[in-house]
């Protein structure tokens, strides 16, 4: 198997076993100890430590949590991932008690992995979707402003 190709493979395994499963004991095999990465949820981490502490945050929040590859481009030694995360809500988040809701909300990542571990994963969820989705009063994320000297509302 080309390298490209075990990259790919490593990052599937990263979604479905580590994540999807809540695998925490793979993260030694796939992860670099000195990790540098950056979730969803605007944390940094740094190192193994810190981010299986993010992983538990999401887990908290999200027991169900899963993320499901929409698609995946890889080149060398970098890999990028189009997708889809769906849960239901059951712990605190961005500030929201559990509301029991079920969300659906998109997301890419970037990963560098250097030896068969990620050393690099930078995750952009679209994080404004998801908080319209816990939002038990949608009107309140309403913004109101003036446009060309009209009146606007926007969400």
């Amino acid at each position: 198997m080309d390298v490209v190709t075990e990259n790919r493979h490593l990052v599937q395994r990263y979604y479905e076993q580590l994540w999807n499963e809540w695998n925490f004991a793979l993260a030694t095999e796939i992860v670099s100890h000195d990790i540098r990465f950056r979730g969803s949820l605007g944390i940094e981490a740094r190192g193994l430590s810190q981010f299986l502490d993010y992983m538990r945050l999401v887990q908290s929040a999200f027991p169900d949590f899963a993320n499901e590859i929409v698609e995946m481009v890889a080149e060398h030694d970098a890999v990028a991932a189009r997708l889809t995360y769906t849960g239901t809500h059951r712990g605190e988040i961005f500030g929201f008690g559990a509301t029991g809701k079920r969300v659906n909300y998109s997301g890419a990542a970037f990963f560098k992995i250097t030896n068969d571990r990620i050393v690099e994963a930078w995750v952009l969820g679209d994080t404004q979707d998801l908080v319209r989705q816990l939002s038990a009063t949608p009107a309140g994320l309403r913004r109101r402003g003036r446009y060309k000297g009209k009146p606007v509302e926007a969400v």
